[in-house]
C-alpha cells in the first residue's frame, strides 16, 4: 500500500458503499415482493411451493452462498443472436451485488406474505372484489400498498448489513481487487501489511482503524435511520413508545 492515501480511499469508499448497498437492497426487495405477494395472495399449492423454495435459502449460512456464487459466476457472458453477438461483462462489484441479492430476498418474501395474508381479509378488499375488481388490481392497488410498510422498514434496516457482508467478501479476497475504493479491500490490504511487516506494527494500526470506523459509522447510521423509520410508519409501535 505504498503511496496509497488511506483516508482518500475511505472517503471514496462511501460512494462505493452507497452504490452496492442501495442497489443490492432494491433488487432483493423487488424479488422478495414479487415472490411473497404471489405466495400470500394465491395460497394453496403456489404458496407451499414458493415458501419451500424460500426455505431452501435458509438451509446454509448466507455468507457461504455468497462465496459460492461469487466464485462460480463467470465474468463474461456471450449471447449469440444470429448475426448479432452480445457480450456482457461483470465486474467484481456486479458479482457481489448479484450474490447478495440472491440470498437477500427471502426475508422480504416471508414478511410481505404474512402481511398480505392479513390485509386481504379486510373489509375494504372484499368490497373491492364485490364491485368487480380483478385479482391483479386488488393486489396492486389495495392489498400491496397497505402491506408494504413493514417491508420497507426492514429494507432500511438491512442496508447496513448489506455493505457489511460485501466488505466481508472483499476482505476474504473475493471482491473487486486492488485499485477500487472499498473498505473491505482496504482493511485486507492493511492486515497483510501488518502481518508481513518487520517494523513496529503499531504504526500501521490506522490502516485497520480508519476504514473500520467508516464501515461502523455507515452501518450504525443506516440502522438508526431504519429504526426511526419503523417507529414512524408503524402506528402501533409509535403509539407504544409515545411518538
Amino acid at each position: 500500500m505504498h503511496g496509497y492515501d488511506v483516508y482518500y480511499g475511505c472517503v471514496w469508499g462511501v460512494r462505493t458503499a452507497f452504490y452496492i448497498s442501495i442497489l443490492t437492497t432494491f433488487i432483493a426487495l423487488a424479488i422478495g415482493l414479487v415472490i411473497g405477494s404471489i405466495a400470500g395472495y394465491f395460497e394453496g399449492v403456489v404458496d407451499e411451493f414458493l415458501m419451500r423454495f424460500t426455505d431452501a435459502f435458509f438451509a446454509l449460512p448466507g455468507l457461504l452462498y455468497v462465496l459460492l456464487i461469487v466464485t462460480v459466476l463467470p465474468l463474461e457472458y456471450e449471447l449469440n443472436l444470429g448475426s448479432f453477438n452480445l457480450t456482457i461483462a461483470l465486474s467484481g462489484f456486479d458479482r457481489i451485488m448479484l450474490a447478495l441479492a440472491v440470498i437477500g430476498w427471502p426475508p422480504y418474501a416471508r414478511l410481505i406474505r404474512g402481511e398480505i395474508k392479513k390485509v386481504k381479509e379486510q373489509d375494504f378488499v372484499e368490497a373491492a372484489k364485490a364491485i368487480g375488481c380483478s385479482r391483479l388490481r386488488a393486489l396492486t392497488r389495495h392489498i400491496l400498498p397497505n402491506s408494504i410498510n413493514p417491508v420497507l422498514s426492514l429494507a432500511f434496516l438491512n442496508i447496513g448489513g448489506v455493505i457489511l457482508a460485501a466488505s466481508t467478501v472483499s476482505f476474504l479476497g473475493f471482491g473487486p481487487g486492488t485499485g477500487y475504493a472499498e473498505w473491505g479491500t482496504i482493511i485486507a490490504n492493511g492486515r497483510s501489511l501488518l502481518v508481513f511487516t518487520t517494523a513496529d506494527a503499531s504504526q500501521f494500526a490506522f490502516l485497520l482503524f480508519i476504514p473500520g470506523a467508516f464501515l461502523s459509522a455507515f452501518v450504525l447510521g443506516w440502522s438508526l435511520l431504519g429504526d426511526t423509520l419503523r417507529t414512524i410508519i408503524d402506528p402501533v409501535l409509535a403509539r407504544r413508545i409515545g411518538i
